[in-house]
């Protein structure tokens, strides 16, 4: 893989992650190769950006991620394309979705260029409400009332199935983040590479089990506005009624892999 152009990201805030980030720009720039950092890492010879938003309007063939989960999740937000990631756990806690360490970086830099690796693509999801798309989501989108005090009737509508009930909100889930809040809810554990979605409901009235669905459309309504929170980090809001839209997003994320494991995600939570 020519590695020409490449944007090195650190966790928000982390004195840790933001000196293996210049350390690892620097690693590229002496390979000849065109670097862009993310405030407020700077480095001489690389080119710096102020938010992660620019990396839309430009042409990529890496990114390396240095931080945990978050960090990850934050680019693939700012991703609109199949541009892969290589993810370094540097400072995060689990590190579920890193590849590597930061003391494996030479060797994954050696082989990445000999054409030693392979790409791990991942089902992305979207929203909607009204006219306006929100920023699409590795692991998960959740619908939740925004009255506390107050229990929403939500309704669910799959193919051609409609499930009706007083919850608390609604996740959908897809298989990467099948071990995240919706596994903590009691939902199924899936394969990465599966093409479906799971749908968990959070605090029903009545016990209801989750639902794996195929990764076509799916429609909440709320009988009470609501959030719509994408990855637990992004939240927009729908007013009561609003048909929320969740469908799989036009793109994959996409991962580059340097060893061959079966469960990931499994694997890091000591399955």
């Amino acid at each position: 893989m020519k590695i020409q152009r490449v944007a090195v990201v650190s966790k928000v805030g982390s004195k840790e992650s933001e000196a293996a980030a210049r350390d690892v720009a620097r690693k590229f720039l002496a390979r000849k190769s065109k670097v862009y950092s993310i405030s407020p890492i700077e480095v001489e010879g690389a080119v710096k950006l102020e938010s992660l938003e620019e990396l839309k309007e430009i042409e990529l063939d890496m990114v390396v991620t240095l931080g945990g989960d978050g960090t990850t999740l934050r680019v693939f937000r700012n991703l609109i394309n199949e541009t892969p990631i290589l993810t370094i756990n540097v400072g995060g806690n689990r590190g579920i979705l890193s590849e590597i360490t930061i003391e494996e970086i030479d060797d994954a830099i050696d082989n990445i260029a000999r054409d030693k690796f392979f790409l791990d693509k991942r089902t992305r999801v979207v929203a909607s409400c009204g006219e306006t798309e929100f920023p699409p989501a590795l692991n998960e989108i959740y619908v939740c009332r925004t009255n506390l005090t107050k229990t929403a009737e939500i309704e669910i509508k799959f193919q051609n199935d409609t499930v009706k009930q007083k919850m608390d909100g609604v996740i959908i889930a897809t298989p990467s983040g099948s071990t995240g809040h919706s596994f903590s809810l009691g939902g199924p554990i899936l394969h990465e590479s599966l093409d479906v979605l799971i749908i968990t409901p959070v605090a029903p009235v009545y016990r209801l089990e989750s639902i794996v669905v195929p990764d076509e459309k799916i429609e909440i309504i709320s009988s009470h506005d609501c959030s719509i929170v994408m990855d637990a980090q992004v939240v927009k809001s729908a007013g009561f009624g609003e048909p929320i839209i969740i469908k799989k997003y036009k793109k994959p994320a996409v991962f580059i892999r340097l060893k061959k494991r079966g469960l990931r995600q499994m694997s890091k939570l000591g399955f």
